[in-house]
């Protein structure tokens, strides 16, 4: 089947069914923040080193459920000592460039563009992009961003310059946040999610429990 290239003028997606069986839905399209809500509402995303863009939605889906959340003894223990401080949204665009230039589990380059990062900034600005922060001595050693919308956070990546920084961010997030969250999207399988309890789950559960939590 050949890939569907989106217009350029319409705000639009072809059936998450007519994705190819590594997950490629479409191709092309802009990173408008319209555009970028009704792929995260349809449970798609962009994943891209160079244009065109590309838009994808994997079947099976890695997600974690607030409630599976899984901390190693070890971790309790790190956050008991306080070694680290967590904040929300204090530098937003330094956490985005930072995932940019950090190291890729199992890939050689980054997706995220400067264009990604002036329109995840947009989405900031508008309330949906949120960031979270991780520091030791005041300086910033981890975190994580992704788009919220009702109960459904859409994680889009993480760094950590010491040991522990991005695994305290994200464990102390879906803490703080579990009774407003029914489901985070971790897009695709790392091996640092699945110890922190992510799972596959197939793509219609996803999309199930996506459209229940919109609101």
């Amino acid at each position: 089947m050949p890939l569907f290239h989106l217009p350029e003028n319409e705000l639009y997606f072809p059936p998450v069914s007519m994705s190819e069986p590594d997950g490629l839905l479409a191709i092309g399209g802009d990173l408008s923040p319209e555009r970028l809500l009704l792929a995260y509402r349809s449970g798609i995303f962009p994943w891209y080193n160079r244009k065109p863009i590309l838009w994808w939605s994997p079947d099976p889906r890695f997600v974690l459920y607030p409630s599976e959340l899984n901390i190693s003894h070890s971790m309790k223990q790190v956050l008991k000592k306080g070694t680290f401080r967590i904040s929300y949204n204090e530098c937003f665009e330094t956490v985005v460039d930072r995932c940019r230039t950090a190291p890729r589990e199992g890939q050689d380059g980054t997706w995220i563009t400067r264009d990604m990062l002036r329109a995840y900034t947009s989405l900031h600005k508008q309330g949906y992009a949120m960031s979270v922060e991780c520091w030791q001595n005041d300086a910033l050693v981890g975190g994580l961003y992704g788009v919220k919308i009702g109960r459904c956070f859409f994680g889009e990546s993480m760094f950590a310059a010491v040991s522990n920084a991005s695994k305290a961010a994200f464990i102390t997030f879906v803490q703080d946040h579990a009774t407003r969250l029914a489901i985070i999207d971790c897009q695709v399988h790392t091996h640092h999610l699945a110890s922190l309890g992510a799972r596959f789950v197939s793509r219609v559960t996803f999309l199930d429990t996506v459209q229940r939590n919109l609101d």
